[in-house]
């Protein structure tokens, strides 16, 4: 599989790392291609650089790993009709900094997650790996077994797609259903954090626990 990702950072390079240990191609969109050169050639082969348009046009799914504030700017550069059809897992939560410690910016009434689907309307957004640390996005490893990803989009078959790989990640999946879910999926990641800087650790992810 062919995988377009927007966002250079730790997030974007996390998942463009693991997608090519899986055996995928992996293509990550940036302003400074040139500025990826050692993460491509750690990936074998199987990563390289791009504008954000050839990412997107050239990724069979495509990847959403930037800040919130650069994600539509950084769609719009893409070129909204490269997404057309695709499945684009939504990675990004949209936080503010603005006063020193982060808080979200959107929510009760609406998320990133609905705001990036109506940005795209062709494509099938899924947000997903929202809600934990990029450290542990890939094959985490907790002593309570492998812990719980909840996801959530419109479309079935991609949220499917999209449960096959979070389970080659190594993750346990939960689908809460429609992309309006991200308006509890973006307020668990900031309780992920919060946890992360009161106790200045950040080792630590969510287990649903049944009987």
């Amino acid at each position: 599989m062919r995988l377009g990702i927007l966002g250079s950072g730790n997030v974007g390079q996390t998942l463009g790392s693991a997608f090519a240990e899986l055996g995928h191609e992996v293509k990550i969109g940036t302003r400074e291609p040139e500025k990826l050169a050692a993460w491509a050639a750690k990936t074998g082969g199987k990563g390289s650089a791009a504008s954000n348009a050839q990412a997107a046009e050239w990724g069979e799914l495509a990847v959403l790993a930037t800040l919130f504030t650069a994600a539509e700017p950084a769609i719009r550069l893409a070129g909204p009709e490269h997404f057309s059809g695709k499945v684009l897992i939504d990675v990004t939560n949209p936080l503010d900094f603005s006063s020193g410690a982060p808080k979200l910016s959107v929510g009760h009434t609406d998320s990133a997650g609905e705001q990036i689907q109506r940005l795209l309307p062709q494509a099938r957004v899924v947000k997903a790996f929202n809600i934990v640390g990029a450290p542990h996005m890939f094959r985490p490893q907790f002593p309570g077994g492998p812990p719980d990803m909840f996801y959530c989009g419109d479309d079935d078959a991609a949220k499917a797609r999209v449960r096959e790989i979070l389970e080659a990640f190594g993750w346990n999946p939960i689908d809460i259903g429609g992309i309006e879910g991200a308006r509890l999926l973006e307020p668990l990641a900031m309780l992920w954090i919060e946890h992360g800087r009161r106790t200045n650790t950040w080792n630590h992810a969510f287990k649903l626990l049944k009987r």
